[in-house]
């Protein structure tokens, strides 16, 4: 009898036991966890620098030639200019993997421009016209890029900017010459009267805006080299006070470059500078 007695007990123990092992669980169990987000995309500030090939383009404004009489006619050749180069420096801000913008000022080298005309006027003969002339320019630009994607480390991006262009035109020449005859036929002999205009450069300031396309290869986390192609437009150039070479003429030049553009090819550089790191995300409970 004692022994049943014992045995109540002891398993009567063993349930107290276990039910206040079961009452403080709840104070022994783990804490719940916390973990923070993934990171987003983040950027930062960069330092740029560029150089290029520059290839521009303009149509010639000659104001003789505005309005010619009836039964006139004008062929134009070899209408055009050298090749120049370009050296940029900027910077800018990456906002996130996608998208960045930058204010970017460049030089751009003195080009050269030359054309002939070829005029046939009722009454006044052939009559031919040899120019030369050219400019230089500083452009300044607000630009946006849109990154693509990225492949086997490439990255291509269109964007676009605005600013503004100041041109500078150097000295610009007309050479022309009248082709006539004289004489009765069959004695007819022609005569050449030639004749020269010059005119002094000018500056002007314009509205410029420029559109991009290229890729870009990040060789490191702070460095990536980019390969583009842009098509700028400047307006139109000007040219200052001229005569012909006997005085006459005197004033104010016609001639301009009008419709100023240039399509280029240019490498850049880009340096990230100045990462600021994005704040802590705030923590997320798990589970």
């Amino acid at each position: 009898m004692r022994s049943v007695k014992s045995l109540i007990a002891a398993g009567a123990a063993s349930l107290l036991s276990t039910a206040a092992l079961a009452a403080d669980m709840p104070s022994i169990m783990p804490a719940p966890q916390y973990y923070a987000p993934p990171a987003q995309d983040f950027g930062g500030w960069y330092l740029r620098g560029d150089v290029g090939m520059t290839n521009s383009n303009a149509t010639l404004h000659v104001n003789s030639y505005d309005t010619l009489p009836a039964g006139s006619s004008l062929q134009q050749l070899g209408h055009g200019f050298t090749g120049g180069t370009s050296w940029g420096l900027g910077v800018g801000y990456e906002f996130n993997s996608w998208f960045r913008a930058d204010v970017t000022g460049e030089y751009r080298s003195k080009v050269n421009f030359s054309g002939t005309d070829f005029a046939s006027i009722p009454g006044f003969g052939p009559i031919s016209d040899v120019y030369t002339g050219g400019y230089k320019s500083w452009v300044a630009l607000v630009n946006a890029y849109v990154d693509l994607g990225t492949w086997w480390c490439l990255t291509p991006f269109i964007g676009a900017g605005v600013g503004a262009a100041h041109i500078q035109t150097t000295g610009f020449q007309d050479s022309g010459a009248l082709f006539t005859t004289v004489g009765i036929p069959p004695a007819t002999q022609a005569v050449v009267t030639g004749a020269s205009y010059f005119a002094n450069g000018a500056s002007t300031n314009n509205f410029a805006w420029a559109a991009h396309a290229g890729v870009a290869y990040k060789v490191t986390n702070n460095f990536t080299i980019e390969l583009a192609y842009r098509y700028l437009d400047m307006g139109t150039a000007v040219h200052g006070f001229g005569s012909s070479f006997d005085g006459s003429n005197a004033g104010q030049s016609s001639f301009q470059f009008r419709d100023l553009t240039s399509q280029d090819l240019r490498v850049g550089l880009r340096w990230t500078c100045c990462d600021v790191p994005p704040p802590p995300p705030p923590l997320v409970r798990k589970g």
